[in-house]
């Protein structure tokens, strides 16, 4: 880009990553829902291009609530899950109200690994336990019924059908569960999409709009609607706020929030670091397949977790990815929040539940 940029080429660059801007643009315009809202010089802080993106300020870029729960029961556990060229001898455990980062470099693991637990791919050997049921290799419908909701890495290709509607989109988890007499509860799954659609405020024009046709924030609010409905106790989240605006993102924070808050429980795959360190209570590093270290929330820092993650690197290659990560630091000013506390009660009240459970 520098060079054509030299050469007199004109360019409009798009992009969510804001730190993109001040580096290769001169002036930023700003779009909101389709309408123009400002140009401003590319020099304009993180904080206010937040701002006028979003329509508000944001409070807290990584707002995580822990809840305080007497006696967190254990929801997952995981013990020597291992799968011959992914992962060995995986062993964890998460508890209700508790988010339960994953980090690692590309490569180490971690997606592999949240697929084994949803069901999706097939492991050699170790065990998966979801409230004291253990659940069979490769099932997944077992995996649903027990209470686990998987929001994949690529939405587009494994979490959504972009040819479908937002309402089909939002009931394929438990179409089998609420079908009558062998036929499926189309009245109901339509009510239930349309209840979460709005809680979630799913931006579209009708449920019936095929969901290949909203932003990048709303078919991820989608894919996390379906496990809604599904009344989902742990949800297994890969990359979740890939592709999505800021504003999106702290939109999908505080369901994050509003999902342990009621109980339930998160493992979360990010290879945002940030992002991990912001929204964990706990974080494992995976390295080669393996946990290669635990840290607290108080006790994670960048360089800790780059450590774990790239041990066997030399220090300079270790520090030129916490530089780059650095680089990247999310804004300390304070940038703002678009939900309200209402997302507790998400789920509705005629949702399905486990008989496992």
């Amino acid at each position: 880009m520098a060079d054509l940029r030299r050469r007199g080429v004109a360019m409009l660059f798009i992009s969510h990553h804001l730190d993109e801007i001040a580096e290769v643009g001169d002036t930023v315009t700003v779009l909101r829902d389709g309408e123009f809202v400002a140009e401003v010089p590319a020099s304009t802080p993180e904080a206010e291009l937040v701002r006028l993106m979003v329509g508000r300020n944001i409070e807290d870029q990584f707002p995580r609530r822990a809840p305080v729960l007497a006696e967190p029961a254990e929801i997952l556990a995981v013990e020597k899950l291992s799968a011959h060229g992914s992962f060995s001898d995986v062993s964890f455990t998460v508890h209700a109200g508790e988010v339960l980062g994953i980090a690692g470099l590309v490569g180490a693991g971690r997606t592999e690994l949240i697929r084994a637990i949803a069901g999706v791919d097939h492991y050699d050997s170790g065990t998966v336990v979801v409230r004291g049921h253990r659940l069979p290799k490769g099932n997944i419908p077992a995996a649903i019924a027990a209470g686990i909701g998987h929001v994949p890495e690529d939405r587009k290709g494994q979490g959504l059908v972009l040819g479908a509607s937002v309402n089909d989109n939002l009931g394929y988890a438990t179409l089998a569960s609420t079908a009558r007499l062998g036929l499926a509860d189309f009245t109901g799954q339509r009510r239930r999409a349309q209840a979460v659609a709005e809680k979630l405020r799913i931006r579209m024009h009708t449920i019936d709009q095929p969901v290949g046709a909203l932003s990048g924030g709303n078919q991820q609010k989608a894919v996390f609607g379906r496990w809604i409905i599904a009344a989902s106790t742990v949800l297994l989240l890969d990359e979740p706020t890939r592709g999505v605006d800021v504003g999106a993102k702290v939109e999908i924070y505080e369901l994050m929030n509003a999902i342990t808050d009621a109980g339930g429980a998160i493992v979360m795959v990010s290879s945002e670091l940030p992002e991990v360190l912001g929204m964990s209570d706990r974080i494992l590093v995976m390295r080669d397949g393996r946990i290669a270290g635990e840290l607290s929330a108080a006790d994670a820092t960048q360089d800790a977790v780059m450590t774990l993650a790239a041990r066997e690197a030399g220090s300079t290659q270790i520090d030129a990815i916490v530089d780059d990560i650095e680089s990247n630091e999310p804004t300390s000013e304070p940038i703002s929040t678009t939900t309200d506390g209402d997302l507790a009660a998400v789920t509705p009240d005629n949702a399905p539940t486990h008989e496992k459970e």
